[in-house]
C-alpha cells in the first residue's frame, strides 16, 4: 500500500533515515516499513530503531492503538540478505544481529496498547517476525506468507520460533519451518494466522475501522489482557495474587464505573 494511500494526519517522523515512518491521528498511530523498492525488507538500521519508535507510541498519551504496515503494496519481503556478508562474517556480529531483531520484536509485542498488522503482498521471513509480534493480523486478499530461512541455510531465533508456533500451532509451524512452506491469505486465516482477510482495495478501510473500535474500549482492560496473555504464554496455569488484585482493581477504574452506571442506568429505564 503506497504511503501517500495514507490518509492526512500529523507530520510524519522518520527513524532509520526515513526506512520507519511513525505518524499519530488521533488514538491511532500508523508505522510504515518505508522501502518499497526493497518490498520493504528490514535492515539493522531498522531493526535498531523499532525499539524507539514503539517508545514515541507508548510516551504519546493520546494513542490507543498502532497499526503497523509497509509501503508499496508490500508489508515486508523478508531481511536485508544485502547485509548478511557483513552479518555472518563473525560469530559475534551474528549474535548481536539476533539480538537487534529480538529486542525490536520483544518492544512490539510488548507494548501497552493493541498493535495491529494490516499485511498486503508478501509477509516474509523477518516480515512474518514483526507480523507475529503484533496482536492481530488483518491482511488483503494477495497477501502471501511464509518463514523460509531453510532455504538460505538459516534458522528462526527461538523467539520467533515460539511465536510462529503459539499462533499456527506445532504441525502448521513444523512444515513452514522444515519446508519453507508458502500460505494464501485464505490459507493464513483457516490456521489462525490472520483474523480476517479482506479484498485488497478495501484492506484499509477495514483495519482503520477496526483500530478505531479497538480505541473506543477500555485501555486498561486491554493493557492488562495483553499482560495476562504473555502471563499464560509464559507458562502461568494458574491465578495468583497478582492477577487476583488485577481482577480486583478494575472495579475501580474509570470505564468501568461509567460503563456500570449507563448499564443498569438502561436497565432501570
Amino acid at each position: 500500500m503506497p504511503t501517500d494511500s495514507l490518509r492526512a494526519a500529523s507530520p510524519s517522523k522518520a527513524f532509520a533515515d526515513g526506512d520507519l515512518l511513525l505518524e499519530i491521528d488521533g488514538p491511532v498511530a500508523r508505522l510504515v516499513l518505508n522501502r518499497p523498492r526493497q518490498r520493504n525488507a528490514l535492515n539493522l538500521a531498522m531493526w535498531h530503531a523499532l525499539p524507539e519508535v514503539m517508545a514515541a507510541v507508548a510516551s504519546a498519551p493520546a494513542v490507543r492503538v498502532l497499526v503497523i504496515r509497509g509501503a508499496g503494496g508490500h508489508f515486508a519481503s523478508g531481511a536485508d540478505i544485502s547485509e548478511f556478508p557483513g552479518v555472518f562474517g563473525q560469530r559475534e556480529t551474528a549474535v548481536a544481529y539476533t539480538r537487534a531483531i529480538d529486542t525490536a520484536t520483544t518492544a512490539i509485542e510488548g507494548l501497552g496498547v493493541p498493535v495491529i498488522a494490516c499485511i498486503d503482498g508478501y509477509c516474509i521471513g523477518a516480515g512474518l517476525a514483526v507480523a507475529l509480534s503484533c496482536d492481530l493480523r488483518i491482511c488483503g486478499e494477495t497477501a502471501r506468507f511464509g518463514a523460509p530461512p531453510a532455504k538460505l541455510g538459516l534458522l528462526y531465533s527461538l523467539s520467533d520460533t515460539r511465536r510462529l508456533m503459539r499462533v499456527v500451532g506445532h504441525a502448521r509451524a513444523t512444515d513452514m519451518l522444515l519446508g519453507a512452506t508458502m500460505l494464501t491469505a485464505r490459507q493464513a486465516f483457516d490456521h489462525g494466522l490472520v483474523t480476517e482477510v479482506h479484498p485488497a482495495g478495501q484492506l484499509e478501510a477495514a483495519v482503520t475501522a477496526k483500530a478505531l473500535a479497538l480505541a473506543e474500549l477500555s485501555g486498561w482492560s486491554q493493557r492488562h489482557a495483553k499482560a495476562m496473555i504473555a502471563r499464560v504464554d509464559a507458562g502461568q496455569t494458574e491465578d495468583d495474587d497478582a492477577t487476583r488484585d488485577l481482577f480486583a482493581a478494575a472495579g475501580e477504574t474509570d470505564h468501568f464505573k461509567a460503563a456500570l452506571a449507563d448499564f443498569l442506568g438502561r436497565r432501570g429505564g
